[in-house]
């Protein structure tokens, strides 16, 4: 197939800034960011064809991590190499990453505890949570059997949340999706990824990618507990969450809260202000990493915790995408890799619902007014189609005007 760019690759400046201008503009989540990319790369700047550009998607949709940075470090990386996929990823996420520690010093800064505003946040939080879940429920968990995997999994987490339950979570859900879920959506091999993109280094190169990624998932937890720091801890805590989110950046908000939360480095109300502020922002939800990094209590803490916790978490992404793309074409034809990462999937859906209910709901929802509020938001997402950005204005605006009455 003609592949732009893999016959006239460019230079990492160039993509920069086209990274750049899709990170100061790309409102709505991952869904939208791909559209987004579609419209600068395949359409304006025909970087690649819609053919490669969706065997992209699909590589990256099938892999933990947040699916439109990954889209974007692969389109940088056949551009112009390496250097390009990661001044790819530093120019789409860079205004984001400093629009949330600005907000993280700023919520430091003033006493915002009983803030009407930032109480609005929260609320708007529950909405887009309520939305994420029931727009991957439809997709992900459809069927009995898929809709089986997600509802245990949202009991379980719930009777014993845990990050080791959400790991185990997934890999039940990956189990049980290979097992019976086989020959249900089975995947056609019409469409393959371009050999150009798997040749864009060695299978050597991509095994070692991987191993390193399952070798810092082993040690770093135990580099954490053996020395003690909180640098190594906040590395650990956000490796893992990057390590481990699968189906969409909103998982991330059980994965970080867990480690964050409970250790008391971050209060729950700052955790779910700083999830609701990531909404009104473009770019990746990711960077609500640099929020925590910079909000919470123990050093580092400010712009260089901020700095740390967004490195470690898009470290796995890196590893990943570079990993797999020489191996997609022969994975994505499995049947029971197929399946089971169907499974995995629906065992997402269950998560996000469990995290729908603790911590998002139980914080933000004390009064008739709240739920209203949240009502009102939730109808703005879904039947009136406002990007989250806007809905999480009106319930900032909606929660300063109930602490006035």
């Amino acid at each position: 197939m003609a592949n732009a760019a893999s016959r006239a690759p460019g230079s990492a400046i160039e993509v920069f800034w086209a990274a750049l201008r899709l990170g100061l503009t790309s409102f709505g989540g991952p869904v939208a960011h791909l559209g987004y990319y579609r419209e600068e790369y395949v359409r304006r700047r025909r970087w690649l064809d819609d053919a490669a550009y969706g065997d992209l998607v699909a590589l990256c949709q099938s892999l933990p991590g947040p699916t439109s940075s990954q889209v974007g470090i692969a389109i940088g990386t056949l551009r112009a190499g390496w250097p390009g996929g990661l001044l790819s990823f530093i120019g789409f996420t860079a205004p984001s990453a400093i629009a949330m520690i600005a907000f993280a010093y700023g919520v430091t800064a003033f006493d915002v505890r009983n803030a009407g505003w930032l109480h609005g946040l929260v609320v708007a939080a529950v909405a887009v949570v309520a939305n994420a879940v029931w727009g991957m429920s439809l997709t992900l968990a459809t069927g009995r059997t898929r809709a089986s995997i997600a509802i245990l999994a949202a009991a379980v987490m719930l009777l014993a949340p845990s990050p080791l339950t959400q790991v185990l979570v997934i890999a039940a859900g990956a189990v049980g999706g290979a097992a019976f879920l086989a020959g249900e959506d089975a995947p056609t091999a019409e469409v393959s990824v371009d050999d150009r993109v798997s040749r864009l280094h060695g299978r050597r190169a991509g095994a070692f990618a991987l191993a390193l990624f399952l070798v810092l998932l082993a040690v770093l937890p135990v580099a954490a507990h053996t020395f003690g720091t909180q640098a190594l801890a906040l590395i650990d805590a956000n490796y893992r969450a990057g390590s481990l989110v699968l189906g969409g950046g909103h998982l991330v908000l059980p994965l970080l809260r867990e480690s964050v939360v409970p250790p008391g480095w971050v209060t729950d109300e700052r955790f779910i202000a700083g999830y609701g502020a990531a909404q009104a922002v473009p770019g990746p939800l990711f960077t609500f990493a640099a929020y925590l990094g910079a909000v919470e209590g123990p050093r580092p803490n400010g712009w260089a915790g901020g700095l740390i916790a967004l490195g470690a978490i898009y470290v796995p992404t890196f590893l990943m995408v570079w990993g797999m793309l020489p191996f997609w074409d022969r994975l994505r034809t499995h049947g029971s890799v197929q399946a089971g990462l169907r499974g995995a999937s629906a065992a997402v859906v269950g998560i996000l619902l469990a995290a729908l209910y603790t911590p998002v709901w139980t914080s933000a929802i004390h009064a008739p007014a709240d739920f209203a509020l949240a009502v009102v938001c939730f109808g703005l997402l879904t039947a009136w189609k406002l990007p989250p950005w806007l809905v999480v204005v009106v319930a900032a605006l909606g929660g300063q005007a109930l602490a006035l009455v």
